[in-house]
């Protein structure tokens, strides 16, 4: 005999020891069936409808209310600056959420079956080789969660890499070893002057791209020697600048400020200067910026132009804008 959480519980060498002879089937024999019983009783678990069910409901009910709430965390995702941030937030803050409440259910989970089948006897229990509800749901419940986050993945995507039949501004970004050169293809209603304007980078001197506060910008993309990307971390949004392949994409900034961007994609030996420096001001500053450069005397080169510079340049040349 052997003592388990306060009670008096037998072993299976009591019940292997107990006597069974005829004489004793009175005694000893009630004693053994009693013992057998007490075993069974104790070595197999005991079902309590309503009290385990009635916990995980009210623990996922938590969840579910504390997911609904009207101010959602943002579980760590920054502040962007652009039209796009409230849905690439939303899809963020879904994610988070659908992957707490799975993971609330799967420690759920683990947790009730340490608790209620955890070893009570030397009784070795009840073997069950499969259970086809619990396998067509474990099956079916990740494939449902998969698709309806995809589903909602390719919806933002197509919403945020959309293109608009006319921007108001359009810039093309020349990334090269290693700077940026920024053309104003069309910089905006009304802005007309002799001048090509452009703003280059140099050793030392990151490129300022200033641009104007609540106005649809194009981003249009080239690179004349290896794969960079063009990475403005308020944006929340970065593409590829990849040799021989126009890439573009359109956003509109909602806030006024200086922002550092960077290349992200290793391109070389001065990989970590590549940066430049986005100005959003607004429309009246920036209708004065375009003015000044546009009718601004034109320098002469006779020399002052890098040979980075003049290899970007001559890049754009054949970009097809």
């Amino acid at each position: 005999m052997r003592r388990s959480f306060g009670r008096t519980r037998p072993s299976v060498a009591d019940v292997e020891d107990t006597p069974t002879t005829p004489a004793d089937s009175g005694s000893a024999g009630g004693v053994a069936n009693d013992a057998v019983g007490t075993v069974g009783a104790h070595g197999r678990r005991r079902a309590r409808p309503g009290r385990r069910p009635l916990r995980l409901v009210g623990a996922l009910a938590v969840v579910g209310i504390a997911a609904t709430a009207c101010d959602k965390p943002n579980f760590g995702y920054p502040d962007g600056v652009t039209n796009h941030t409230p849905r690439l937030l939303n899809i963020w803050q879904g994610s988070a959420i659908a992957a707490l409440i799975v993971g609330v259910i799967v420690w759920g989970m683990i947790l009730y079956a340490v608790v209620a089948f955890r070893k009570r006897t030397d009784v070795f229990p009840r073997q069950v080789r499969y259970n086809l509800p619990v396998e067509i749901l474990y099956t079916v419940v990740p494939v449902v969660i998969v698709g309806a986050m995809f589903y909602y993945t390719a919806r933002d995507e197509s919403k945020i890499t959309k293109l608009s039949a006319s921007p108001d501004v359009t810039v093309n970004v020349i990334g090269f070893q290693w700077n940026w050169l920024f053309k104003y293809i069309d910089p905006g209603a009304g802005h007309k002057g002799p001048n090509q304007i452009e703003v280059i980078g140099r050793p030392g001197e990151p490129a300022v791209l200033v641009l104007p506060q609540n106005r649809s910008i194009r981003f249009v993309e080239s690179s004349p020697d290896v794969i960079h990307s063009f990475w403005v971390p308020e944006f929340l949004f970065k593409r590829d600048v990849v040799p021989g392949r126009v890439n573009q994409f359109e956003l509109t900034v909602t806030k006024t400020g200086t922002f550092i961007g960077r290349c992200a994609e290793l391109c070389g030996t001065d990989h970590d200067r590549m940066n430049f420096y986005v100005k959003v001001v607004p429309q009246d500053e920036y209708d004065r910026f375009i003015s000044e450069r546009q009718n601004a005397p034109v320098p002469s080169t006779s020399g002052g132009t890098t040979t980075a510079a003049s290899t970007a340049t001559t890049a754009t040349t054949g970009s097809g804008q």
